[in-house]
């Protein structure tokens, strides 16, 4: 399960990735617009990569239980 602190991480780095993107558009600053983009991507990116870890072991479980329950048969 993913922690509430990589939650709030991921989070922030989606935020702060918008705003700056925003405020890069805004001031016609492509490279503040490009940074934004870029963090705002790795915060996705870590929340998918989170999902995938969690439905691993969600399967892993999965798989241990169903061998008890033979094991136990």
């Amino acid at each position: 399960m993913v922690s509430s602190k990589d939650k709030f991480e991921n989070t922030k780095d989606k935020v702060s990735g918008k705003a700056k993107e925003v405020g890069g558009k805004v001031t016609d600053d492509k490279k503040l617009e490009a940074e934004g983009k870029t963090q705002n991507t790795l915060g996705k990116a870590k929340d998918a990569l989170n999902d995938a870890k969690d439905a691993a072991k969600g399967a892993v479980k999965s798989i241990k239980k169903k061998l008890n329950k033979k094991e136990d048969d």
